[in-house]
């Protein structure tokens, strides 16, 4: 039998304590943020074990180091076609877990010092968010079958993200018992930093999360997960993205301007934002909104926006 590299066992406990421990419980950061690192690592990793030829399990942590983080950086770049901000992203979070192990052991401070050393790359430009125009918010959501239950998820998903602003990821941590579906209609919302709000919602909306809560081939109580995907887990941001892209595949046969617009998750968001400066919500009020605005502020802008859309649901 193969005797497992001592330095093989040492990743594997590195890691674990990074993310069990270090992360969550020292540096307090979001679960949005430990996946965001968790997926960085899981790519690293990836691309490490394809180039040394060996299973991810043998990799030890001298694998991790400045040449191949580069290499990985360049990898990034070139062979994935991501963007300077991306990578970016990336490399803060191998930075992060080079500070981390740092502080194990003075052993890796000289490897950890050297990744630290790699630089950000300048020149990162966001590119326009792209939104929705209201004629093709309507085609988005006519494009949904609701004659079927994960249609009728879907649309009551987009109608929710519409109605909000809400961030992907606040949306699919709803649970039943942050939905108030009676008048005043509501829902809470738990954001980055573990910051809560509520938001109200149009009673329209609320009908659509009544009839998916009713609907649910799986069991629900106050604390599961509202939108799951069709074996009863919990729905991923990237499964978002996929029903988005699907339903605005079939909405832009009738509507062009879709096929030649670049829409993610968080354009829904943007929509949002840009409807209400339309409705002459004011700037100041729509900044509120995605932080921490009164209810009876939001109510008000609420009005508006659904005076603008009032067709559309």
């Amino acid at each position: 039998m193969m005797k497992r590299h001592p330095y093989s066992d040492e990743l594997g406990r590195s890691l674990i304590r990074f993310f069990q421990d270090y992360l969550p419980t020292l540096r307090g950061m979001s679960r949005h943020t430990i996946h965001s690192y968790r997926d960085t690592l899981v790519l690293l990793l990836q691309f490490l074990s394809a180039k040394r030829h060996r299973g991810i399990e043998r990799l030890d942590l001298a694998a991790i180091n400045a040449e191949s983080v580069g290499q990985f950086l360049t990898s990034l770049e070139q062979d994935r076609h991501n963007g300077i901000a991306t990578r970016n992203a990336r490399l803060a979070a191998i930075h992060t877990f080079a500070r981390f192990l740092a502080t194990e052991g003075p052993e890796h401070l000289a490897a950890a010092q050297a990744i630290l050393g790699i630089p950000f790359k300048r020149g990162a430009r966001s590119a326009p968010i792209e939104y929705l125009e209201q004629d093709e918010v309507e085609a988005l959501l006519n494009a949904v079958d609701r004659t079927t239950v994960p249609g009728r998820r879907d649309y009551a998903l987009f109608s929710l993200m519409f109605n909000t602003g809400a961030r992907v990821q606040e949306v699919l941590d709803l649970r039943s018992c942050d939905l108030r579906l009676q008048r005043p209609c509501q829902v809470r919302l738990q954001g980055k930093g573990n910051k809560v709000r509520v938001c109200p919602i149009w009673p329209q909306t609320a009908r659509l999360l009544q009839r998916l809560v009713e609907e649910r081939p799986y069991p629900l109580d106050a604390t599961t997960a509202l939108f799951v995907n069709n074996r009863g887990d919990k729905l991923t941001r990237f499964g978002v993205y996929y029903l988005l892209r699907r339903h605005l595949a079939t909405a832009g046969a009738n509507v062009p301007t879709l096929r030649e617009k670049r829409i993610h998750p968080h354009s829904l968001r943007h929509t949002t934002a840009l409807s209400l400066l339309k409705s002459g919500v004011d700037f100041q009020t729509i900044s509120q909104w995605y932080l921490s605005a009164s209810p009876e502020l939001m109510r008000e802008a609420m009005r508006r926006l659904e005076q603008r859309w009032e067709d559309v649901q």
